[in-house]
């Protein structure tokens, strides 16, 4: 029923608006100029507001297309850019490790002529102990490339450890830092012998244990040198270890003890020199002990 009455009502509407149209033929072709005028003024006061209200939203239209256009070419260009920006970050990153390994390499060549009378062979830490200080590490280089056990290990500026496991492409190396290690030392300016022992929490501060050091004339000083000692079981004489940065006297008023900055940084190893010499010098008194399976002693200091 409603669906007859709505097309009875559509009828009507289009006859009235037939009819109406008819009329309007018959004014601008019949009538005058004082007729048609008044329905040109009724029909452009209908008309231009609709055709305004069209144009407006023609115009808007138009501008939505443009701006999803433009918005479309917005989104590509900054996907083109953030492709851009990563692969310009992944570049840096790589021109960043380059340069670090650059600048290692530059230690090592300088490391190599300072101490050119021993041959070397160079080589890459593979792997490490657990925590922040490589006092334990694997290189990549072993017995294939001539390395062996009591080997000396260098680094940066000096002295990193000694290689205490050889595998045919790898070796162990135990670093001076570790808690386990004791090296026997002395001061290069007055040649006073003394210890050099690991200590990892004192080396959060960035320093080792110096102790026993023989300074009877008192010329030792904080800031002086010290290198690997001559009477040294496994170490090669003259390898710098670090600078004293504390001195005290003993108890005993005979020896002293401190603190040594080491020259190594322990904390961000890479690369590494294998010394190919071992020390053929064993003194009948030591008290420099890194053994293979990391555990310390110190020998008796006269043989029985």
């Amino acid at each position: 029923m409603i669906k007859r009455n709505d097309t009875r009502g559509n009828k009507i509407l289009l006859f009235f608006l037939s009819m109406l149209c008819v009329a309007l033929i018959l004014i601008s072709f019949l009538g005058g100029e004082g007729l048609v005028l008044p329905v040109r003024r009724i029909s452009g006061f209908l008309i231009t507001p609709v055709q305004k209200g069209i144009n407006q939203m023609g115009s808007w239209l138009s501008s939505m297309a443009e701006n999803y256009e433009d918005v479309a070419v917005l989104r590509e260009e900054n996907a083109q850019l953030k492709e851009r920006v990563d692969s310009l970050t992944a570049e840096n990153s790589q021109l960043i490790q380059d340069k670090e390994e650059l600048d290692q390499l530059r230690e090592l060549y300088q490391l190599d002529k300072q101490y050119a009378d021993y041959e070397k062979v160079g080589a890459r830490i593979i792997a490490r102990d657990s925590g922040n200080w490589f006092q334990a590490f694997t290189i990549d280089k072993g017995s294939n490339q001539g390395i062996k056990k009591d080997m000396n290990v260098i680094s940066g500026s000096g002295l990193v450890g000694i290689v205490t496991e050889v595998g045919g492409n790898w070796a162990t190396v135990r670093s001076i830092i570790d808690d386990n290690s004791s090296v026997s030392a002395m001061v290069s300016t007055t040649s006073d012998q003394c210890i050099v022992s690991g200590n990892l929490k004192l080396l959060d501060e960035g320093e080792l244990d110096l102790v026993r050091l023989t300074d009877p004339d008192n010329k030792v000083h904080v800031g002086d040198k010290v290198v690997t000692s001559q009477i040294s079981e496994r170490f090669l004489p003259g390898i710098l270890i670090g600078y004293i940065s504390e001195l005290n006297n003993d108890p005993n008023n005979m020896t002293k003890s401190g603190y040594l900055t080491p020259v190594v940084d322990f904390r961000h190893l890479q690369t590494v020199l294998v010394v190919l010499e071992l020390k053929d010098y064993r003194p009948e008194s030591t008290t420099d002990v890194i053994t293979s399976a990391g555990s310390f002693s110190v020998e008796q200091e006269s043989e029985t």
